[in-house]
């Protein structure tokens, strides 16, 4: 589970922002919301972030992609850039670092939670900084250090990582300047258990984003080859009050040779004899694939205790819909979270729904800097009645100036 994500000069963030999951000590639908991942360490299932369009909510989402992608990625060759756009709209942001530190506990069964934090330092051409530690009491234990100095990186193993001289010297071959020292290790025929459980969070299908500057994967449509997956999928669009009695995939029909999805709607006919009616994805609403989507994504989210973002999670979804995505994830995860961005202020008036620190804001600055703050750094928030209509009313900033 992720504990806290800290950046800087990062797409529209100029100065350093901490998007925190650590929950407070307060009960409230605490069984539902709150993950005590070792004694004393409290994490949140969910956050929701408010912000006017274009203020930078969704390049927290742009951020988490990126970082789980630097990871993993291997450049073709040293010139190839290493993806990271820092803050534009001033001159000495461009020429500076773009920075990133993800703090975040690797669970495996019946053994206690360790903490991990990876930072990483990097401009458009090569890493200047990154490190990995681990905690296993108050003081952290290094894994490795890297660094940037006269054209040359440099990696240190932490006292430790037993790695003989030639194994050391074989990741620091593999290791362009463009690319991260984990996706050096992956190339080599090492195991390093401290990094094994650090791929095990970034690899595969444990953190994912559904955002429209992503190309959409299909993983509903492998979902629907497994009969669980399908079950799960099915019985999800059907609490959500679609028609909707059976779905499958149906392979290389498209012009794109790609699977379409058959959707099966039962009707209840005025003689209450029942008919079923069988359609392609194309006939079905955008709310209906939409849905599906999530499901797929949340099923798989649930099964790997991962981390989703999703923006604009209301897009072409009735507003009822969006809280009961929100409240069944909340009820089926176990360590499970998720982030999502919207612009549906209902949420704000669950009271029954959500918690306080659930609830952050981005806000862009007259400079064009972009300011994520939460919900509770507010004083008074057990005075206001409606933090609906506080929100709108702008006491808490994050809407259009109209």
């Amino acid at each position: 589970m992720i504990a806290e994500i800290k950046f800087k000069n990062l797409f529209s963030f100029r100065d350093e922002a901490v998007f925190s999951f650590e929950a407070d000590k307060s009960k409230e639908m605490e069984s539902y919301h709150v993950v005590e991942i070792v004694p004393g360490v409290r994490l949140l299932k969910f956050a929701v972030i408010y912000g006017a369009n274009a203020s930078g909510k969704s390049n927290v989402m742009k951020i988490c992609y990126f970082l789980k992608n630097f990871i993993l990625h291997t450049p073709k060759s040293k010139t190839e850039t290493t993806g990271v756009l820092p803050f534009l709209l001033d001159q000495s942001s461009q020429n500076e670092d773009s920075e990133i530190a993800v703090s975040f506990y690797v669970c495996k069964r019946d053994l206690t939670p360790i903490k991990y934090t990876y930072s990483l330092s990097l401009n458009r051409n090569h890493v200047t900084r990154e490190s990995l530690v681990y905690y296993t009491s108050q003081q952290p234990t290094t894994v490795f250090e890297r660094w940037f100095e006269n054209g040359v990186s440099t990696i240190k193993f932490g006292g430790k990582i037993k790695l003989s001289s030639a194994a050391k010297e074989e990741i620091a071959l593999k290791c362009l300047p463009n690319m991260s020292t984990l996706a050096a290790y992956m190339q080599v025929n090492l195991i390093i258990a401290e990094l094994e459980d650090v791929l095990s969070y970034f690899s595969g299908d444990r953190m994912q984003t559904l955002a429209s500057f992503l190309p959409q994967r299909l993983v509903s449509i492998e979902n629907l080859k497994e009969e669980n997956e399908k079950q799960y999928i099915v019985k999800y669009l059907q609490e959500a009050d679609f028609n909707i009695s059976d779905i499958y995939a149906q392979d290389n029909v498209s012009v794109d040779s790609l699977p379409r999805t058959m959707f099966q709607h039962k009707v209840q006919q005025d003689d209450d004899a029942v008919s079923y009616y069988e359609f392609p994805d194309g006939f079905e609403s955008e709310g209906t694939l939409r849905t599906l989507d999530l499901a797929g994504y949340i099923n798989e989210l649930i099964k790997r205790d991962g981390l989703l973002t999703v923006d604009e999670v209301e897009s072409s979804l009735h507003h009822k819909l969006v809280e009961f995505i929100i409240e069944k994830f909340l009820r089926e995860s176990n360590k499970a979270q998720l982030i999502v961005t919207t612009h549906y202020d209902g949420l704000l008036a669950q009271d029954d729904l959500l918690r306080n620190e659930n609830i952050w804001f981005t806000e862009k600055n007259r400079d064009g800097a972009t300011v994520l703050y939460p919900l509770t750094d507010f004083n008074g928030l057990n005075r206001i009645s409606s933090l609906q209509k506080a929100y709108r009313f702008g006491k808490f900033g994050a809407i259009p100036n109209i």
